[in-house]
């Protein structure tokens, strides 16, 4: 059984995107998030597999699409939350965030049969995709996050591991506001893009 799993925060203003602000107000940041879990979500129900699953932080919305199971993240630190995601999963799975509202079905179907896993290096140097053949937490557990170096680091405990790893291409995580700026130009018809656009007119950035 193949799953694909988005991990999440609640869009709720100042619990999310707060790196946004300023110039943008924690409510704005907020809406900016919900548009991109809104885009990710899309993405996600449109790619073929028997199992989508979003590993939640916080209580599911009207921004939630029909066809997903909801689970809550369980763990301390993201490395425990991601490797609780993945034990989960029964068979092949694909992991994805929020801070990639770019992202499209193409690039999220893989072929977990032809390798050992998928890794999605983000531009920040962390990552945004991970796939295992085979999920197994430990791959993740004692990752340091949220740094330069994580999807180095990630991917190397893959690789130590002794599994075959195919990369997806390289995108831009949405962490401020010049990140929002450069996302929307790549996916302009997006719910992400015409938020954006929408901020900026009401505001008169």
């Amino acid at each position: 059984m193949t799953t694909l799993l988005v991990i999440a925060k609640e869009p709720r203003p100042g619990r999310v995107k707060t790196r946004l602000c300023p110039p943008f107000s924690p409510a704005e940041a907020a809406a900016l998030a919900e548009a991109a879990l809104v885009d990710t979500l899309a993405a996600v129900a449109a790619t073929p597999a028997d199992r989508r699953v979003l590993v939640l932080d916080g209580e599911p919305g009207p921004w939630l699409p029909p066809g997903f199971d909801v689970v809550p993240q369980r763990g301390g630190g993201l490395d425990e939350r991601l490797a609780a995601a993945f034990a989960g999963c029964d068979g092949p799975a694909l992991l994805v965030g929020m801070d990639t509202p770019q992202i499209t079905p193409e690039l999220l179907t893989v072929d977990l049969a032809a390798c050992d896993a998928y890794f999605g290096p983000a531009q920040d140097g962390g990552f945004w995709a991970l796939g295992l053949a085979a999920p197994d937490p430990e791959l993740l557990r004692g990752v340091p996050m949220s740094t330069s170096a994580t999807g180095a680091v990630q991917r190397a405990r893959l690789t130590a591991a002794g599994l075959r790893v195919r990369d997806l291409p390289v995108l831009r995580d949405v962490d401020t506001a010049d990140d929002a700026e450069a996302v929307a130009a790549v996916a302009p018809h997006g719910r992400f893009a015409a938020e954006l656009a929408r901020l900026r007119a009401v505001s008169g950035r």
